[in-house]
C-alpha cells in the first residue's frame, strides 16, 4: 500500500534510504537532468520500517530500475534520458 500510494502515472518516483551512499547518488544522478516541473519526486522509505519489505516489492514492478549502477550505466548509455523523454518527463 506504501508503494502503491506513491506511484502516479508520468512521474519518475524514486524510493531511497537517505543514508544509503547508492541512494544519495542516484538522487544526484536525477536531480541534475532537466525533468518538468512535478514529474520527479524522491521518497524517503525508512520511516515506514519495513525497507525489506519495499525492497522486494519494487523489484516485483514492471519499470523498475532497482540498482544505482544499472541507472548510471543507462545515463552513459543514453538510455536513461531516452527513456525519461519516451514517458514525457522532461523538459
Amino acid at each position: 500500500a506504501f508503494v502503491n500510494s506513491n506511484i502516479q502515472s508520468g512521474k519518475v518516483v524514486v524510493f531511497i534510504k537517505p543514508t544509503c551512499p547508492y541512494g544519495r547518488r542516484t538522487q544526484e544522478l536525477l536531480s541534475q537532468l532537466p525533468f518538468k516541473q512535478g514529474r520527479l519526486e524522491f521518497v524517503n522509505i525508512t520511516p515506514n520500517g519495513d525497507t525489506n519489505e519495499i525492497q522486494d516489492y519494487l523489484q516485483q514492478l514492471t519499470g523498475c530500475i532497482g540498482v544505482c549502477n544499472d541507472l548510471v550505466n543507462m545515463h552513459e548509455r543514453g538510455e536513461l534520458l531516452a527513456w525519461l523523454k519516451q514517458i514525457g518527463a522532461l523538459q
